[in-house]
């Protein structure tokens, strides 16, 4: 598969964040929610006055509820349609855009670019407090409140077992022909200096629910229900464990998404559509 764009077109990438609460998450659905990809699609319709569609290419695809603050897309437009309207495309996509979505930047992509496939990772944060009153009222809708006195220390610990590569079948919701071998590059816990414990949440790419299964299985472990072993041996069992919990998703934001130098582009988007295999494993998971 090929990332050369069609002759007559230009790819542009966006760099946009989103408050993800009253959205059915990324992804256009046929039954007709409200999505931030239908949402920036119909607005870049209006706004250059288009007969088409165009649609968008994301780096993560998030889940309902789910916020971003570093998300990046892509989209192909006709060379005419780009060169009229993109002195001032930003600014109309502001006045047509519901204000819980942003769109802060819109370039001409270098060449080899795919905001899903060149991506090199994806920096998630969730946030959690466990104080005794819940959460603050003005962070209620990005901050879970986990009534349990929560050991920062053993969720790190915990959480050491489960970076690196691994399938990550068992904190994964499977889908059919997808493989769930991922590259957890970091995962640790840090105390924000107005008491929010947050999780930062690194890897090449994720698989479904990954993030807040991570996170499920070490606030377990944060609260004293399972011991620090645990995660890392839900990991190696490889199925899904009844006991790791899906955390809700207000809590999760996309941050931040890595990209190699310009040259690098088109060779790591080849790479990423490999499926991947563990060393020493024949086949596909």
């Amino acid at each position: 598969m090929s990332d050369d764009v069609q002759p007559g077109f230009v790819r542009v990438r966006l760099d946009l964040s989103y408050d993800g609460r009253d959205f059915s998450g990324w992804a256009k659905q046929a039954r007709g929610q409200r999505t931030v990809q239908g949402e920036i699609e119909d607005a870049l319709k209006t706004v250059t006055r288009s007969s088409e569609t165009y649609e968008l290419t994301v780096a993560g695809r998030t889940d309902a509820g789910v916020h971003a603050r570093g998300q990046v897309a892509h989209v192909d437009l006709p060379l005419e349609l780009w060169a009229e309207h993109r002195e001032k495309l930003l600014r109309r996509l502001a006045g047509r855009l519901s204000h819980d979505v942003r769109v802060w930047n819109v370039t001409e992509a270098p060449a080899g670019f795919n905001a899903r496939f060149s991506a090199v990772w994806r920096r998630y944060a969730y946030r959690v407090t466990d104080h005794p009153g819940g959460v603050d009222p003005l962070l209620r809708g990005h901050v879970l409140w986990h009534d349990w006195t929560l050991d920062m220390d053993a969720m790190n610990e915990a959480a050491a077992a489960l970076v690196g590569e691994h399938d990550f079948a068992a904190y994964c919701k499977k889908r059919e022909g997808a493989t769930t071998i991922r590259t957890l590059q970091e995962l640790r816990w840090e105390l924000r200096a107005d008491g929010i414990l947050e999780a930062t949440v690194k890897a090449d790419a994720f698989c479904h629910n990954m993030v807040r299964s991570l996170v499920g299985a070490l606030l377990f472990v944060g609260d004293g229900h399972r011991p620090v072993e645990w995660p890392g041996k839900v990991l190696a069992a490889g199925v899904r464990d009844s006991a790791v919990h899906v955390v809700r998703p207000h809590g999760l934001t996309l941050e931040e998404v890595g990209y190699p130098a310009d040259d690098q582009l088109a060779a790591r988007s080849r790479e990423a559509r490999n499926k991947r295999t563990l060393p020493g494993v024949a086949g596909c998971c």
